[in-house]
């Protein structure tokens, strides 16, 4: 019996599935993450509409997997501050610097290397659920940090603001990666305020566009 060389068995294995950016731009499903990190005081769940019931407590807002697109997300749980009102505590429920905790990662193959606005689609319940940071290749950049959702509570909203000392609820055309060479690269989320939920975010060139629900 002739054996097959162990090269060329793992030539015929395909590859795991690399979302590609195409044209400037690029969309991901939040649930479909490579890998998280930092993840003992606070953690990425995937929360689906056929998925378990339970979930890292306490969680004090229902699923919203029935509205999502693909039928899931992720949170950041668990979450123990969506209000004002509701005790802060960095390095727990809440942290401005990014890379810090519960860090999720995708893998991700870009053709056009330049600048890339960021998009992410989310679902904001509460004042203190709604931001959230941004990084590539184990970098995080101003232009990555402190993602900001004010409007559109209780839906999946599209957003791309930063918050500044100006406006809390942020600035819109601030939040970029600059993707210098084309090729593999890795776009990270990482926790700002716990509760934070992610359906999906995209990647464009263009500074005009504007994600289609």
């Amino acid at each position: 019996m002739r054996l097959v060389p162990l090269l060329l068995i793992a030539a015929l294995v395909p590859a795991a599935e690399i979302p590609v950016e195409k044209d400037g731009l690029l969309r991901v499903e939040g649930e479909k993450f490579d890998r998280q990190r930092l993840e003992d005081v606070r953690r990425w769940v995937k929360i689906s509409a056929d998925g378990p019931a339970s979930r890292p407590q306490p969680d004090l807002d229902e699923s919203h997997a029935a509205s999502a697109s693909g039928g899931a997300y992720i949170e950041v749980l668990p979450d123990t501050r969506t209000t004002h009102d509701d005790k802060l505590t960095h390095g727990e429920n809440f942290t401005n610097e990014p890379g810090k905790m519960a860090v999720v990662e995708y893998d991700v193959e870009i053709v056009n290397a330049g600048r890339y606005f960021v998009w992410v689609r989310a679902y904001s319940t509460g004042t203190e659920d709604n931001g959230v940071h941004v990084g590539l290749d184990g970098t995080w950049p101003e232009s990555g940090q402190r993602m900001q959702w004010c409007e559109g509570k209780n839906a999946w909203t599209w957003a791309s603001k930063q918050r500044t000392a100006e406006v809390h609820c942020g600035e819109p055309g601030l939040i970029w990666l600059d993707i210098e060479t084309p090729g593999r690269h890795t776009v990270m989320f990482s926790m700002r305020e716990d509760g934070f939920e992610i359906d999906s975010w995209e990647l464009a060139k263009d500074s005009e566009h504007r994600p289609q629900p």
